[in-house]
């Protein structure tokens, strides 16, 4: 009998290697390609992330110079009114101050009148209040006259009473200054004094009083 070989049969292995041989080629490129497939989206969502953040970089810078000129503008803007304000407190009496102008050289003309001259005195002042009165008129200034009015707190301020003939008690016998309004809005009031009623009034109803007849107490 003869022994079994040991030897491994080269011609079977070559056989089975022969077939294994054409599919596996096939199954690393399928692997592959699955593996490359992740990367690939990886690779594609790092690009999207990276321009969306640079769009994002870009928007930031934009509103960070928007904001820097708006901040400009307003450092600006708010020298600009502050300067406006502090011409407006110099100079907000510039139109008046021109305008009194007129008075002051009425009032030099009245100085320069020679001596003696009364009539040409009285003209010079004249005409100084004249002026005065234009640029009262001008300004909207309005003078108050109380003499005759009843007395209003609101306007005239009551110095003191006085015993008046003409004037009934509560009206405003004397006037010592005149009042202005400026718009419509009190700039000072007339300082005047008020009629307190006829002299010697309150004397005379006493004496009438005490003249009338005792009236006669019935039973």
């Amino acid at each position: 009998m003869s022994k079994p070989s040991n030897k491994p049969n080269k011609k079977a292995a070559g056989k089975q290697q022969g077939k294994a041989s054409p599919e596996a080629p096939e199954r690393q490129a399928a692997e592959a390609e699955a593996l490359e497939e992740p990367l690939e989206e990886q690779a594609g969502g790092d690009e999207e992330l990276r321009k969306e953040l640079a769009e994002a970089r870009e928007e930031i810078e934009r509103l960070k110079d928007k904001l820097l000129r708006a901040h400009a503008e307003m450092d600006n803007l708010r020298k600009r009114t502050e300067r406006q304000i502090e011409e407006a407190r110099k100079y907000a009496i510039e139109k008046f101050a021109l305008a009194l102008l007129d008075v002051v050289d009425n009032l030099e003309r009245a100085l320069a009148v020679e001596e003696g001259n009364e009539a040409a005195l009285r003209e010079g002042l004249k005409m100084t209040l004249d002026a005065w009165h234009a640029v009262m008129r001008k300004f909207e200034m309005e003078r108050i006259d109380a003499v005759g009015q009843p007395f209003d707190p609101h306007h005239h301020e009551a110095l003191s009473h006085m015993p008046s003939e003409e004037h009934p008690e509560g009206v405003v016998a004397a006037q010592h200054v005149a009042g202005y309004k400026l718009s419509g809005r009190l700039l000072r009031p007339a300082r005047v004094l008020v009629s307190s009623g006829a002299p010697g009034g309150g004397d005379e109803q006493e004496q009438k009083e005490n003249e009338a007849p005792p009236k006669s107490d019935k039973a």
